[in-house]
Formats: structure tokens, sequence, C-alpha cells
């Protein structure tokens, strides 16, 4: 992802991107991934003057960012970096839509929906992070009977759009087989950690070259 001198970026997605975020605040970044990588930004890009603005919101769907899509426009954002997903996961376990062939496809129209306002509205750069899941507590595995069809989705939109992709899930659970799935999502599975929000903010990093 080239980042350019004052660009203005903007995180949209889930509790995820929103951490700690103060909704009254138009400029705050919440305590999570997404500080993490304004920090690592500034730090290492010292006089590239960046804007960041968080608008993840806790609880959201695909659908609700396609319904709040302006949030994000009324920025006028140069990249937009889109983590969602896992709650469209959550909220269907249970339900006989649950990994289906119909629920797939809703979500794929849903994320093509997204993708083509943002670029329609002349946003172009844009880097897609798959949702994740970690296998603690033992019932987040039952999960991937949708998730991974949902992560694919992610992954073969990334290459329709010609997008910038981070394959997250596979790499956080590799790092859980290192650090240990508590020290990065703690109880759950799904909400990082500090050192979780670290790590995200990394793989984020690495991907990042700034030009002029």
């Amino acid at each position: 992802m080239k980042l350019k001198k004052n660009d203005r970026l903007v995180f949209f997605g889930d509790s995820i991107t929103e951490w700690g975020r103060n909704r009254e605040d138009k400029t705050s970044l919440g305590n999570g991934y997404v500080a993490a990588l304004s920090q690592m930004l500034t730090e290492r890009f010292p006089e590239s003057d960046f804007y960041y603005f968080n608008r993840g919101i806790g609880g959201n769907h695909i659908h609700d960012l396609n319904n709040r899509i302006r949030d994000c426009l009324e920025l006028r954002p140069d990249v937009v970096f889109l983590l969602i997903g896992i709650n469209d996961v959550w909220h269907q376990v249970g339900q006989q839509s649950f990994g289906s062939e119909k629920e797939e496809k809703r979500f794929t129209a849903e994320y093509r929906k997204l993708l083509t306002q943002l670029q329609k509205a002349g946003i172009h750069r844009i880097l897609l992070m798959e949702p994740f899941v970690l296998p603690e507590p033992s019932d987040r595995e039952t999960w991937r009977v949708d998730l991974d069809k949902k992560i694919q989705v992610v992954r073969k939109l990334a290459q329709e759009f010609h997008l910038e992709f981070v394959p997250l899930d596979g790499l956080i659970n590799e790092e859980a087989i290192k650090v240990g799935v508590k020290s990065l999502t703690g109880e759950d599975g799904v909400h990082p950690t500090p050192q979780g929000a670290q790590f995200i903010a990394s793989e984020i990093f690495k991907r990042v070259e700034v030009g002029k």
C-alpha cells in the first residue's frame, strides 16, 4: 500500500477497529490497532503528516458499512482500511443460514457493493483485511464452517478489485501458536488485546510504503 504526504486515512469496520474510540470526539483513534498503526507511521515517517480517522462501530455487519457509507465518504479519504465480517459469522451461529451457500452469496454481494461504492467515489487505495478468529474458547472452532467461506470471499474480491490485502486470519493464528491465544485475543478469540492490536498494526505496517 503506497501512502503519500498528507493522505487522509480512514479505518472502517466493527469493534475491532473502533476499540476504545470516543464517538463524541471525531478525532479519537481509540486504543486498538488504529492507534497503534498511527503511532508506528508517525514515528517512521514523521514528515508525512497523515490524517487519521477511526470510523469503526462495534457490532457492525457488512450491510451496516453499506448503510453508513457516508461516515467514510464525508471524510474525503485517500486511503480506506477495511476489516469487517466477524459479526456476520458470530451473529449467524445456530441459525439455518450458518455456513450456507445463500449466506455466502449474501456476504459476497454486500462486500462487492461496498467496494463498488468506494471506487465510484474515486477511492482506489483500499486495503482489505480478512476477518479472523482464534480457537479459544473451543466453540470458536465451529465457526470455521462459515468464517472460512467469508475469508475466501474477501480474498477473491481483493483479487477482483486489484486491492491490497492482509491475510489476517492465517497470520494471527500463526502468531497464536508462538505466543498463545489469550495473549492476542483474551477470553473471546475475537477482540484483540493490546498485544493483539500491536500485531495487527505491525502486519499492516509491513505492507506500507511512503512516496511523495
